[in-house]
């Protein structure tokens, strides 16, 4: 089987995030969004047997973007993502020495608390 990187691709300039996707047993597809409508970026500790996911929502669609993070360029958007303040470092330390939780920033409750 192949690996996730292999398949799931993130590319992220200053302007977007693009997902190049090609499942091995699926349609492939790309779709993107704009940095400037990013609102909220949740953080989920995987498990063992999981990929920790990146849950990105924007202003132009009720759901959200999802992205493991062991796809190509996952850890490079993490790194992005904190240094653009869309998630603190702090946060994504404590979500990175967790397993299986969901850290969110900025918090449903308000801009100046942490969903943890």
């Amino acid at each position: 089987m192949a690996k996730l990187a292999e398949w799931y691709r993130i590319h992220f300039d200053d302007r977007a995030v693009v997902r190049d996707v090609s499942p091995p047993s699926g349609e492939p597809w790309r779709d993107e969004f704009a940095w400037t409508d990013v609102v909220r970026v949740c953080f989920r500790a995987g498990t063992v047997l999981e990929s920790d996911e990146l849950y990105i929502f924007t202003s132009v669609r009720p759901e959200s973007y999802v992205i493991p993070t062991e796809a190509d360029g996952g850890a490079a958007l993490v790194g992005e993502i904190v240094r653009r303040r869309l998630l603190p470092a702090d946060l994504l330390i404590e979500a990175a020495l967790s397993v299986d939780r969901l850290f969110c920033w900025p918090s449903i409750k308000g801009a100046n608390e942490k969903t943890r």
